[in-house]
Formats: structure tokens, C-alpha cells, sequence
């Protein structure tokens, strides 16, 4: 406890820099597409890092290590392959993810299938993004126990109360750009350990690194000492999961292109592999300072591998201040995946369900304030679930199973097979939930301390809590059911299919034009190289609800679609939906706002758009032009 002051100084510092870049982006927040998408601007290192940072956990670091000293390089499919693994195959689905008119999972799904599969897959995606954040605490909650003594409660409270602060002020953008920060301390961190620990084993064993290389078993160096079915097996448990979860599908919305959000997913799966090869070389060096744990196997030495680093740091008797610097390296761990899941899980709240359940004619100030909430919400839960879930990676493979099971044939089918239909989708996911949240309970309460899972004791295809038997009750029921229903209506999908869209709009031929935007009419306008963004403040009638503006725009304009509720409504006349007008809540009561996104190579047609939809929107209300003082950029 001696050098805990000097821990909280650095920390105090840390999060202080972390507020004001929160607060930094706070003043800069003109609308949700600023709060929840960070404005779109992230370019693809940012992406990377953001997305690396995000899947690093502290606890996860111990955990990987520890896994590499029991069991070598077969290890990897437990969790560090399927890392890097997802991150790359969701660079693949960037262009079909970005070319839908969404700003969550649920929402996505609410476009594709209809209303009432959002509300119970925004409810999963919390308690996930919750189980992914008790991970965060628990890690970070070992590390100060180890090196001052601290309570879980303490713990809980420094990280959560730190991450609330900056992700409710800045939202998305604060996010990505502390994980930046927080990425590069870690393998900074990561770095250092990989030295220092090769140095300790020399002293210890007195062999450089190749003779210690050298010396291990060769079944230690080989990826597939699992065996071949073993690794598909643990593949096909966790990395669909992964493909599907909502944070790293926030990082690509918040990409400024799509080339930008594919150069970052690949960006962030190197960065990814670069923390896990310095985990491998830390856990060499630990396997010949302590080879009483690596000689008690797996699972049994498990308790005693994960915190063998924090062992080594201690044993070492570095000054107060190297361990103080050590335990940052860590908290911004723990703080850059608890940022994240905070604020993809908050974004569910308050997207999700408080706007489109509760109050569709929320404003900008309201939404922000139940997203700020949101985010004590999910670091509160975390931190209760912390102490009734006693494995850091279990808690993140139950959450990851979760997710796989309920909800992957529902998404990612729907947005590549136009036969999936609304019933298929929630018959799918019943399904899988259903039987995931089954197995996982048959597992914690049949399983012995220290023995292996029950369900693997009956065979091997039901490890990973039988995510694999219930992913599979869920494909086929999601395909089986919609090739007996009915197909989805055009609408549906035309956001997801380019011919579906042209055959949409084709309807609307005679839609309105106009010249330009009115020249009364106040205009926030966004331009890079290839992208351009317009934001166009109207004034609503003061005794119009918002409700009844969606149903007159719809009543008046058969080309008006509102896609998921009545919290926003689209002018439908171009196949590219992104590049249709949206008109959406402002910050006010009467107050209101039209957006418009596309190419910056037809930034005229983009506004003739916005001016053809302002005409409209005043044939069906009686509107008035309002004056916003904001800085084109």
C-alpha cells in the first residue's frame, strides 16, 4: 500500500487528460451522427487502434499469458486467434455494413425484418456488452489486489466512475481517440514486461532466449497441438460471435470512407497480434522463473498462471513509482475496452430503447443525457456481476456465445439473403438464445471447481458452453422457417440490395426536384475528399408532435419511408439510401434537422435533395426557416 498514492497521483493525471479530451468533444456535438458515429470522420489508423485497444482487456492479457504458459501456441484458438480472425472478416462485410441507413445492430435489424426483433436483440447486445465489461473489472481488480490491496469495490469504482465521465461527454469520438492513447501505453507496457521477464528467465535459467526457445517441447511451438477438429470447434464457438458484436461495427459507421474502415479492421488485427506476440515471449520467460505452475497443467495452474506476471513485477522489488506506472499500463487496459462496451451498450439504451420504446420525439439534449446514463447502467451491472463470475475469460466466451447463438444467421443473413424473412429471423434467435442460455446455465451449475466443463464430458462438440449445437439450431431454423413464410416486402430490402432499391424508387420517378437548398435556410456542411455531409436546421410547428410529422410526411409523400419507428423518416428516391435525405429530432421541442450524406463529387445534387425534401416537408406542415450560427467546416 505504500506506493498507492503515488498510483492515484498518475491516475488522477491520466483520467484529467481523459476528461478534457471528453469535454473537448462535447463542445464539438451537433447531432447523434456526431455523438454515437463520431461524426463519420475517423480515418483508418484511428479505426485500427480504437479497434485493437478495444479488444485488449487487461484481465484478457493475464488470461492469454497464463493459457501460454499452460498450454502453449495451441492456446491461440481460445482466444487470441479468433481476436484477429474477427477483426479481419469484419473488414470484409464494411461496404454492406456501412451502406445500410443505421446507427446500432438492433436498428439494422428493425430496417431489415420490422419492429419486433429490436427491442430483445438491443437487450442481448447489453447484457453482452455488460458480461464484456465485468471482464474489464475483474482484470483490472486483480492487478490492484496484487499490488496494493484493493478491494473489488475500490477497483470497480475507479474504473467505472473514470469511464463514465469521458465517454458521456465526448461519446464515440472520445472514445476512439483516448483508445489511441490507451493502445500505445499497453504495448508500450507489453514491450517492456517482454524484456524485462527474458532478462529475469536468463538470470534464472541461465540460457539466452534461443536456448530457452530451444528447450521448450516441441508440441509447445506448434498452433495445432489442439488438434485440428479442436480448433475449427473453438473457431466456429467464438469468432461469429465476435463478427457480430456491436463495438467494432460502431468503429466501422464511425469511418469516414469505407476504404478507411477496411484498412483499419486489418490495421487493428496487426496491432492485436503485435500485444499477443509480446504475451508469448513474456510467458517463455515465466515458464523458466516459475516451473512449479507450468507443472501443475491445465486447469489446475490456471489461478496461479494469471497473475504470474504481476508475481514477477513485485518479485522484482521495482520502485513505487515503475509499479505505479505498471498498474496505469493496465488501467488504461481495462479502461479502453470498458469505454467501449460502455458506450456501445449505452447506445442501445438510448437508441434502442428509450427512443424508439419510449420516446421517439426525443432530443439531441435527451438522448444524450439517457446515453450518459446508459453508461453508468452498464459499468453498474458490470461491477455486480464482477463478483458472481469468478473466470475473466469465461465471463467474455459466455457473453460471446450469447451473441453467436441469438442473433449472427439473423444479421448476417439478412443483409446477404434476401429469402430470410421476419419470421425466420425471430424464430432464429428465440431459438438460440433459448438454448445457449440453457447450456450455460447446465455448465456453471454441473460443472466441478477446477474440473473440466459438463457439457464437455458428454462430448467434445459441446465445449464452449454447446455455443456450437445452438448455433446450429439456429441457422437452421432462421433458413427453415423463412422458405415457409412469406418474403420480405420490397422495402425491406432495398437498403440491403442494390436491384431491391431500384425497384423502390423506381416507383417515385416523379418525386419533387429542386435547384438547391433555400437560401434562408442555415446550412452545416462537411466536405473531404471523397465524402460530403449537409446538416439543414427547420423549425417545426410549436403545437405539431413529432409522431404526427412522420405520419403527415408518409400520409403526403409516398416516397417518405420511416424504416425503424417514428423517431425518423426518409426520402426515398435514390438507390443509395445513405445519399437520401433523413429528417430527424433536433434539440428542441419544434426543432428538427434534414441530413444528407454522399459522394463530395455531387455535393450540388446532394443539396438540390436537401432543397427538394425542405419543399415537400412544407407542402405537408407549415414550417419556418431557422437561423443556426454554426461554423462551416
Amino acid at each position: 500500500m505504500n506506493g498507492y498514492p503515488i498510483f492515484m497521483v498518475l491516475l488522477v493525471g491520466y483520467i484529467s487528460l481523459l476528461v478534457a479530451t471528453g469535454y473537448y468533444f462535447n463542445s464539438k456535438q451537433t447531432s447523434l451522427r456526431e455523438f454515437m458515429q463520431a461524426g463519420k470522420r475517423a480515418g483508418a489508423f484511428s479505426i485500427g487502434f480504437s479497434a485493437a485497444a478495444s479488444w485488449l482487456t487487461a484481465g484478457a492479457l493475464l488470461a492469454v499469458i497464463g493459457f501460454f504458459m499452460l498450454l502453449g501456441m495451441g492456446s491461440i484458438w481460445g482466444f487470441v486467434a479468433p481476436n484477429i480472425l474477427a477483426l479481419l472478416i469484419i473488414g470484409l462485410f464494411v461496404k454492406k455494413i456501412r451502406s445500410v441507413p443505421a446507427m446500432t445492430q438492433p436498428e439494422l435489424l428493425e430496417v431489415r425484418y420490422g419492429s419486433f426483433l429490436r427491442t430483445p436483440v438491443a437487450l442481448i447486445i447489453i447484457m453482452v456488452m455488460v458480461l464484456f465489461a465485468v471482464a474489464d473489472i475483474k482484470g483490472f481488480a486483480l492487478v490492484l489486489q496484487i499490488f496494493y490491496g484493493i478491494s473489488n469495490v475500490q477497483a470497480a469504482l475507479i474504473v467505472g466512475l473514470s469511464v463514465a465521465v469521458y465517454v458521456s461527454l465526448g461519446g464515440l469520438s472520445a472514445v476512439i481517440t483516448t483508445d489511441i492513447v490507451q493502445y500505445l501505453c499497453l504495448a508500450f507496457f507489453v514491450l517492456c514486461m517482454s524484456f524485462l521477464v527474458v532478462e529475469g528467465a536468463t538470470d534464472v535459467s541461465g540460457l539466452d532466449v534461443s536456448q530457452m526457445a530451444l528447450s521448450l517441447e516441441g508440441n509447445w511451438w506448434n498452433p495445432m497441438s489442439v488438434g485440428i477438429p479442436m480448433a475449427v470447434i473453438f473457431s466456429l464457438a467464438i469468432i461469429p460471435g465476435w463478427i457480430t458484436e456491436q463495438d467494432p461495427w460502431q468503429k466501422v459507421w464511425a469511418a469516414k470512407d469505407n476504404r478507411s474502415a477496411q484498412l483499419g479492421m486489418v490495421f487493428g488485427s496487426m496491432l492485436v497480434l503485435l500485444v499477443f506476440g509480446g504475451c508469448a515471449i513474456i510467458a517463455l520467460g515465466l515458464q523458466y522463473i516459475y516451473p512449479d505452475i507450468s507443472a501443475l497443467g491445465f486447469p489446475m495452474g490456471m489461478a496461479k498462471a494469471e497473475p504470474a506476471l504481476l508475481s514477477f513485477i513485485l518479485a522484482q522489488n521495482y520502485s513505487e513509482i515503475v509499479i505505479a506506472f505498471c498498474a496505469i499500463a493496465l488501467a488504461t487496459a481495462a479502461m479502453s475496452c470498458a469505454d467501449t462496451f460502455a458506450a456501445s451498450g449505452a447506445t442501445c439504451i438510448a437508441r434502442d430503447l428509450f427512443q424508439r420504446q419510449i420516446k421517439p420525439s426525443a432530443s439531441m439534449k435527451e438522448m444524450v443525457m439517457v446515453n450518459r446514463l446508459g453508461v453508468l447502467f452498464i459499468i453498474g451491472c458490470a461491477t455486480i456481476g464482477s463478483f458472481l463470475i469468478d473466470s475473466i475469460i469465461d465471463a467474455i466466451h459466455i457473453a460471446t456465445f450469447i451473441a453467436s447463438a441469438s442473433y449472427f444467421f439473423p444479421l448476417i443473413g439478412g443483409m446477404y439473403w434476401r429469402g430470410g424473412t421476419a419470421s425466420g429471423a425471430a424464430a432464429s434467435m428465440i431459438t438460440g438464445f433459448l438454448c445457449q442460455s440453457g447450456f450455460v446455465i447446465y455448465d456453471l451449475v454441473n460443472t466441478l471447481a477446477g474440473g473440466p466443463p459438463a457439457l464437455e464430458i458428454l462430448h467434445p462438440v459441446l465445449m464452449g458452453h454447446g455455443v456450437i449445437v445452438s448455433m446450429a439450431l439456429s441457422g437452421i431454423t432462421y433458413v427453415g422457417v423463412s422458405l415457409m413464410t412469406v418474403p420480405a416486402e420490397t422495402f425491406r430490402l432495398a437498403p440491403f440490395f442494390k436491384d431491391k432499391a431500384a425497384e423502390l424508387v423506381a416507383d417515385f420517378i416523379d418525386a419533387g426536384s429542386s435547384t438547391g437548398i433555400p437560401s434562408e435556410l442555415s446550412v452545416h456542411e462537411v466536405v473531404d475528399d471523397s465524402r460530403a455531409y449537409l446538416q439543414v436546421a427547420v423549425k417545426l410547428p410549436e403545437d405539431l408532435e413529432w409522431h404526427d410529422c412522420v405520419e403527415r410526411m408518409a400520409l403526403a409523400h409516398s416516397h417518405w419511408i420511416s424504416f425503424s419507428g417514428k423517431d425518423s423518416i426518409r426520402r426515398c428516391t435514390r438507390a443509395d439510401m445513405l445519399s437520401c435525405v433523413s429528417l430527424i429530432r433536433g434539440n428542441g421541442s419544434a426543432h428538427a434537422w434534414l441530413e444528407i450524406e454522399g459522394s463530395s463529387f455531387g455535393l450540388e445534387d446532394l443539396k438540390a435533395e436537401v432543397g427538394a425534401a425542405y419543399n415537400e416537408i412544407q407542402e405537408a406542415l407549415v414550417l419556418e426557416p431557422v437561423y443556426v450560427n454554426q461554423q462551416i467546416r
